[in-house]
Parts: structure tokens; sequence; C-alpha cells
């Protein structure tokens, strides 16, 4: 660990250097007996498999360096030599993943061993390790990369070839030098590792921090504000700002900093950037984060910022939309945890699950459908990584204040008796209507969230060109008319389809609707307003979007 010349860690002194009381410890207990409860901690058993499973890829990528070194003239010696390593970072790295969770994992291998190797010879070579059940390779992807399973764990693995000519066990990846003449998309898988490890150098208890980003983690990832690609903030976003607090805090409990996360983060004067050290140079030609000198850095709405050189915004997907459900969903957990501290709440009520789907009265519903599995898995990535896009493109349209998307998909196959049923279903013609269950309209003619009082008929959205433009995009980058398909529908609330809510959530829901209205009726003071008007002007909020509904198109002889 290090700090500045003054002693402390971060671009500020800490607000306090006081322990926490004993009131804030105990907290810190329920807390993380909550956690234990909420199911955040993998087995010890599944802890060694993960062991096991990095051990086969670590050993994998050695052999996969020297095969390709021999097929490309250097000697024996030299292709043992040549070495390869692995790197883990994101929330393994960090020590906060969970059961199930993925493994982000780079293989850095020295110069001569290129992508493309990496897709047609390390691809092939996974494919055939003991235990290996899924590979999945995106190699046009903006960082390159291969999904696997092994042994049930789920890994990411990324390809770093450096500018050296072999890659020894002890390399480090901290010096700023291992970037230089290297590939933008190497610096950017490399700089996972990167940047985990300075996330870890810079605070001052990183089991005080593990705990709380465990929190915080598992809170937003229950209010569905838990995705960098769909705007909101990603895992390396929610660790920075904990990291800050951690800074602010540096002799606090885990309970006493996630206390002060909410307090401090619902108050932050945004767009002033989060930082968790001052901004440096280094030997690349490469643009650091810097609003004074480029404009597209000062449209940032929430900047926070990696610590590690070349300093990026982590958060430059965020929308106007996306930023205003991050600072509600902040307010309402400081709440929550204001509750808690004083006795009146506990820790089960700040990870209660979002009401998404409960809330929007329009949606819409984007479908992806490919013929088979794994076009389908690259398909619905791409239109997954363009979705914010439409976001934006909402955003301008008249009379919407808010186009919520939501993090996740829901995976359908839709069975076909024909060819032309299979047709049918790419341009949304489903033979049994599977994804689309009630009634539907078309998205250029949703009711307008905005009707107040006195106002005379329902307004009108036209979403129309918004929808257009964003097809027009995703149907550009490598869209097969024959095999795939893309449908945006506009859906009703009280018509979603069943697999979006929990087994009697729906029910629930409903029921306690069907209370309020009685109430409404039954109170007396406003005779001649109809439920369904206050409903309609007093809790109306706009239309939201769904996250992809992933169909894949399966045609049965």
């Amino acid at each position: 660990m290090s700090s500045n010349e003054t002693g402390f860690l971060g671009v500020t002194p800490p607000i306090s250097v006081a322990s926490s009381t004993e009131r804030e410890r105990e907290n810190t207990v329920s807390l993380m007996e909550e956690l234990r409860r909420q199911n955040t901690f993998e087995t010890e058993e599944e802890s060694r498999r993960r062991e096991i499973v990095l051990g086969r890829v670590a050993a994998l990528v050695k052999r996969f360096v020297k095969e390709v070194s021999l097929s490309k003239g250097l000697s024996e010696a030299a292709s043992n030599a040549a070495g390869g390593k692995i790197f883990t970072f994101g929330s393994y790295r960090l020590g906060v993943h969970g059961p199930g969770s993925d493994i982000d994992t780079v293989c850095v291998v020295p110069k001569h061993v290129t992508r493309e190797d990496y897709f047609t010879v390390f691809e092939p070579m996974l494919r055939a390790t003991d235990g290996v059940t899924e590979v999945t390779s995106i190699p046009t992807a903006f960082v390159p990369m291969i999904g696997a399973k092994i042994l049930n764990i789920s890994l990411d693995l990324l390809v770093a070839p450096l500018g050296m000519s072999s890659i020894p066990d002890d390399l480090s990846l901290k010096d700023n030098n291992v970037l230089k003449n290297l590939e933008e998309s190497v610096v950017r898988s490399v700089n996972g590792t990167r940047l985990t490890d300075e996330l870890l150098r810079l605070v001052p208890n990183v089991q005080v921090f593990r705990d709380a980003l465990r929190c915080i983690k598992l809170w937003a990832q229950r209010k569905a504000i838990y995705s960098n690609v769909n705007g909101y903030l990603g895992g390396v976003a929610w660790a920075m700002l904990v990291a800050r607090i951690c800074q602010l805090y540096p002799n606090a409990v885990a309970g006493a900093i996630v206390q002060r996360f909410f307090t401090i983060m619902s108050k932050w004067p945004w767009p002033d950037p989060v930082l968790l050290k001052q901004i440096e140079d280094g030997p690349l030609q490469v643009r650091v984060w810097n609003p004074k000198l480029y404009p597209s850095d000062r449209a940032h709405r929430m900047p926070i910022i990696t610590p590690n050189y070349p300093s990026m915004c982590s958060t430059h997907n965020v929308s106007a939309s996306t930023m205003t459900v991050l600072t509600d969903e902040i307010q309402k957990g400081a709440d929550t945890v204001n509750k808690v501290v004083a006795g009146t709440a506990t820790w089960a009520e700040l990870f209660s699950k979002h009401d998404f789907f409960h809330k929007y009265r329009n949606y819409i519903q984007v479908i992806a459908l490919a013929r088979d599995s794994q076009q389908q898995s690259k398909w619905a990535g791409t239109v997954e990584s363009r979705l914010r896009h439409l976001i934006m493109k909402l955003e301008y349209v008249d009379n919407l204040k808010l186009a919520q998307p939501f993090v996740k998909g829901f995976s359908r196959v839709v069975r076909c008796a024909s060819e032309d049923e299979a047709r049918a279903a790419l341009r949304g013609n489903f033979p049994s209507a599977p994804d689309a269950e009630g009634a539907e309209d078309d998205p250029a003619n949703a009711d307008a969230p905005h009707k107040k009082p006195g106002d005379v008929g329902p307004r009108r959205l036209d979403v129309s060109f918004s929808i257009t433009e964003f097809v027009k995009m995703v149907k550009a980058e490598s869209f097969d008319d024959a095999t795939m398909g893309i449908v945006l529908k506009h859906i009703r609330g009280t018509a979603l389809p069943d697999y979006v809510f929990d087994l009697g959530e729906r029910e629930a829901k409903a029921s306690n609707k069907r209370s309020s209205k009685r109430t409404l009726e039954d109170g007396g003071n406003t005779p001649n307003k109809k439920p369904r008007y206050v409903s309609r002007c007093g809790y109306c909020v706009p239309p939201s979007f769904t996250h992809i509904f992933y169909a894949r198109l399966s045609p049965v002889s």
C-alpha cells in the first residue's frame, strides 16, 4: 500500500480517521449475517474448483504459446521459454465474487502470438480440454474474447500479446511501460488487471472494502442498476465509489462505510468526478480523461475515473435517463440505510427486489432472433451492446421524460413446424406468440406519461423515428435477413409475459393494487374521482424499455 506525501490515500484528506462506534460494529455483524443469508459467498468446494480451472487454463496457455512458437519456426528451447501467463481481474480478483460468478481472465502472450492465433489455435485447444462444456468466441467485440465454461465455472478469456519475445512467470503488469507499442484493444485487455490491482492498493483496509462492496453490489443488482453496457454503473465503477468512501473513512468498519456511501453519493455534486488519485501522465500517445481539453469528456454526466494509467471515464455510457434512475435509487438506499441505523428497518429491506415490471404502463419489448444458438448469442450480444443508443434516441422524443432500460434478457425458444413459420417468426409473427402474451400496440402510439389534471384526452408518443434509426444501426452490423431478426413491440404493463416475474410476484402485486383501489373508492373524501383517473394522473410514470427478450429460432422438421 502506498499513500501520497501527506500520509493519506486519495486526492483529499480523510473526512474522519476515528474508529467506528460499538453500534456501527453491531450493524456490520448484522450486515454480514444478512449477506450470508442472501447467498453472496461461494462454498469452499466451488472455490477449489475455481483454482483447478485456473490451473488448467494457465497450463493450456503455455501449451498454446509453445505450439504457435514451434509453428513459426522457433526452436524447441525458445518455444518452451516463450512462456505465457494468465491474470485475473474484476470481481474474482477483487475478492467479491459470489456463487456462479464469471472469472474475468486475460491470457498474456509474447508478441509473435497474434489474436488470429488465439481464435484459430487456442479456441480448438480449449474446446478439447477436459471439463469444458461451452465455448463461445467473439473475435469482433470491443474487447475480443472467448467465453467458456469449465467444470461449471464460467470464464471470460481475453488475449493480450505484449511487446516481448517471452513472458516470464514473474511478470508484473504494474509498470506503465508494459503498454508501449500495443494495440488499443490489447491495452484495454491488460488494463482490466492493472485497474483491479491499483484499486486494491488504494484502499486503506482491503477486507473492509470487500465487505462493503459485496453489500453495494448486491443492492445494485437487486435494484437492476448494475450494468455498464445499458448505461448504469458496472462492477468497476461501483468498486471505485466504495473505494473512495473507504479513503475518506480509513478506520471505519464495513457497515459504517455502507451508510456513508449512501449519504455521500446521494449528495455528490455531479458532474464533479470521483477520483481515487491524481491523474498521471505516461509513455503512450493516448488520450487521458481531461474535460478541460476534450468536449466529449465534459459531456460525461457521472464521471468515475480509473486510477491506473491511462485514466479513463468508466461511466461514459450513463445517459440522462439512467442517471435519473441511479440517483433516485441511491437516495432511496440512503433513506433505507438511515432507518437500519436507527433500528426501524433491517438490512434485508435494502436488498428488496426492483419493481421495474410493475412501475410503468408502457414498455417496448426488444426481441432478437436467430436460427441457431451460436449465431443467436452473437446477434443478441450485438443488439444488447447497442440498446443504450436506443435509450439516448428516445430521450429526444417530445413528451417522454424517461426511458429506463432493463439490465438483462430472457432466453426464449420459438419452435416452428415449417420453413414458412420460421421465416414469419424472424419477422415477429410467432406460431404460438410465446414472447408476447396479451395485447400489443404499435410502439409509435404509446400513451404519453405527462397527462395532468385538466388535460383533455391522452397525449401520444411518437417513437417510430427512434426505433427505425435503432433498427438501422444494429442491422448495419453483419445482419443476415434470412437467418436473423429484430422486432420491437409496444406492450402494456398489464400484458407483460409471466416469465419476467418471480413465482407468485405478479399475483401479489395485483392483490395489493386491488386493496389500494378499494381504499380510494371507499375513502369518502373524493367521491367523484375515479381510481383509474387518480392512478393515471397522480402516479403514472414514463414508458420504460425492457432488455432483449432473447428468442432462438429452432425449426422443427
